[in-house]
């Protein structure tokens, strides 16, 4: 490393020389454009061309015939959470509609990737989402107001036995996923960013989002799991008693998911902190409602139990979030101090 000083050249111009075995190694000559590149740690990259735009990342899967649907999806998946642009599958001739089915399926499945080319034995997928236009931000936003519409509508599914509901708030498990897998295939972009990118500057951020992410679908696994508990309920209904009682559960259950991404989102330690400490008023009405479930036979009572239990683990999740919410308040806080 060597130094070298400023010059002020017409009372308004700061000039610095650059060494002259890079300006030669580099093929530069006088008059050529230097292009220089700020960086968020505060110092300055000096480049002899434009910085190229690297190429598409590409993976290859090779079918042999034999696999499975969810095999397939899985490697899909995870060539998508690893940020490769365009997916290329190629296969014998004879197993072509079922690759076909499977990449179409995957693309439903997911936000970005289309079909763009198919042959006799290969598929091509290209990923046309952009970051920009919905970061993780904006997924974890939408996450949470799903997620919570769904722990209402799957109670509301309960109570009046709505098996079309019911469906509906799985069906909506799949939006929930497709967010999830938006907000991993950033986190992933933004480990394998280069040194001192915008992308790599922002890790910390991206870890807790990718966090919360998974905790959100997780909480909406468990109101598909209650919705889906509809038909196993019989045509009976429940006694209004525990219906009083789940409709309070779920209520509590929303309350602390709706204070935790507030205070997420805000910033606010205290609400995060009042998220937390109403886990012990929640589970006193998660264990009388175990209580009174426990009388139930059969069908019945393997399915009010799946209820109960995913009512206590929901609001397990979000009180989850709110503990990120402070470390990330904290963390925040001492940056701008």
């Amino acid at each position: 490393m060597e130094g070298r000083k400023l010059q002020l050249t017409g009372g308004s111009t700061y000039v610095v020389s650059l060494p002259k075995k890079w300006v030669i190694a580099s093929g530069l000559k006088a008059g050529d454009t230097v292009f220089l590149e700020p960086e968020r740690d505060g110092s300055v990259t000096v480049r002899p061309r434009p910085m190229e735009r690297p190429a598409a990342r590409k993976k290859v899967f090779e079918e042999t015939g034999e696999e499975k649907r969810d095999h397939l999806l899985r490697k899909l998946i995870g060539a998508y959470i690893s940020g490769f642009a365009l997916i290329e599958v190629r296969f014998r001739p004879e197993t072509g509609p079922f690759v076909r089915r499977v990449a179409r399926e995957f693309c439903r499945m997911v936000i970005g990737p289309e079909v763009i080319e198919e042959s006799r034995n290969s598929v091509l997928i290209q990923d046309l989402s952009d970051p920009a236009e919905l970061s993780a931000e904006k997924c974890l936003r939408r996450m949470h107001m799903t997620v919570r519409a769904m722990l209402e509508d799957a109670l509301l599914a309960v109570r009046t036995r709505d098996d079309a509901l019911s469906k509906d708030v799985a069906q909506r498990d799949e939006d929930v996923d497709r967010l999830y897998w938006m907000v991993a295939k950033q986190y992933h972009i933004a480990y394998t960013a280069p040194p001192g990118s915008a992308t790599e500057s922002s890790l910390a951020g991206i870890h807790n989002q990718r966090l919360i992410a998974k905790l959100l679908e997780r909480v909406g696994d468990h109101a598909e799991r209650i919705a889906r508990a509809v038909p196993e309920l019989g045509e009976r209904g429940l006694e209004p008693r525990i219906i009083k009682e789940l409709e309070s559960a779920t209520a509590s259950s929303i309350g602390i998911l709706d204070r935790a991404f507030h205070a997420l989102v805000t910033g606010d330690v205290d609400e995060a902190n009042e998220a937390i400490d109403a886990r012990v008023a929640h589970q006193k009405l998660i264990d009388a409602l175990s209580h009174h479930v426990a009388t139930k036979k059969g069908e019945e009572l393997l399915a009010l139990a799946a209820i109960v239990d995913s009512l206590g683990r929901a609001a397990g999740y979000a009180t989850d979030i709110a503990e990120i919410a402070i470390n990330h308040a904290i963390v925040t806080g001492e940056e701008r101090d």
